[in-house]
């Protein structure tokens, strides 16, 4: 009988499906697990920044409802869409270490990288069309090329990490990975120029033909420098400068805790300011044609 035990355990054993592991050339798992504090920094502002939504979600709402403007409702939704995913994937950081998960935080990586890139992408689309609060043309136009972008981009990532089995969203100890750093280089390759390109012509004669907003050049230009940061970061990673590693790692620690809130604070937060002073001026208005003030004058 514990023969039969034991032949009914070792013939399961060898029947379960292989765990897809990360390893180096000694076969071991050369994974790297961040600590507790990593992890806290990570989570902290993205929690902060989901509830801060949430206590003005109401409001907002109220707003953007009675401001009926499609752009804004539209990027409102995908800024919660976004910082949905953002938090999740920054609460389970502990899946890059964990056996099993490998799939599960490869997808959730995937759509978290590609919410925040459909938010880079569809901002500068809708301030270079001048159609900050416009409607539905914009709207379209702006979420076509924004998706054909991002798709393509997201499908190029599954490629490399399902098809070619490359660690794009594990960090590894003791190898360069030359294909994952390289498919990096290129990603924030392409948006320093963009980012470079939007400031040249800011500082050029054809700036007329760019939008008189001060705080989206001030943006572009954040963006340019974290981006240009995260090329240097990877070219460094590359050629095994493990300086390299860890600045990336900054890069992505910023961006993952701060670029939603910056965001909001930069575009989002100014919207519904604008219609709390015209809501302002309004109650004003009434009441001084009602003769409260009249008395002030007197």
């Amino acid at each position: 009988m514990p023969n039969n035990i034991h032949q009914i355990i070792t013939n399961s054993s060898i029947s379960q499906l292989p765990i897809p592991k990360i390893s180096g050339q000694d076969g071991q798992s050369d994974r790297l697990c961040h600590g507790v504090w990593y992890d806290a920094v990570m989570l902290v502002p993205a929690v902060l920044f989901v509830v801060y939504m949430a206590m003005n979600a109401k409001k907002n709402l109220e707003k953007l409802r009675n401001g009926r403007s499609y752009v804004m409702i539209s990027y409102y939704a995908i800024l919660w869409l976004a910082s949905g995913l953002n938090l999740a994937w920054c609460s389970l950081q502990s899946w890059q270490c964990a056996t099993g998960k490998e799939v599960v935080w490869n997808l959730l990586s995937l759509l978290t990288t590609s919410g925040l890139l459909c938010l880079e992408i569809s901002l500068v689309g809708f301030l270079l069309q001048e159609s900050y609060a416009s409607g539905l043309k914009a709207l379209a136009r702006t979420f076509t090329i924004s998706g054909i972008i991002v798709g393509v981009d997201m499908l190029l990532k599954a490629i490399y990490i399902f098809g070619f089995g490359v660690p794009l969203f594990f960090d590894d100890v003791g190898s360069t990975h030359w294909t994952k750093w390289g498919l990096w280089i290129i990603h924030k390759l392409l948006l320093t120029v963009v980012y470079g390109f939007i400031l040249f012509v800011h500082f050029s004669k054809w700036r007329e033909k760019l939008p008189p907003r001060p705080a989206f050049y001030n943006y572009v230009a954040i963006m340019f420098v974290v981006n240009a940061i995260a090329l240097f970061a990877c070219g460094l990673a590359a050629i095994g400068i493990g300086f390299g590693i860890w600045l990336y790692n900054l890069t992505v620690i910023c961006y993952h805790s701060l670029y939603l809130p910056f965001l909001y604070v930069t575009f989002l937060a100014d919207f519904f300011q604008e219609e709390d002073f015209r809501l302002d001026n309004a109650y004003y208005s009434e009441m001084r044609d009602a003769g409260f003030f009249d008395a002030d004058w007197d």
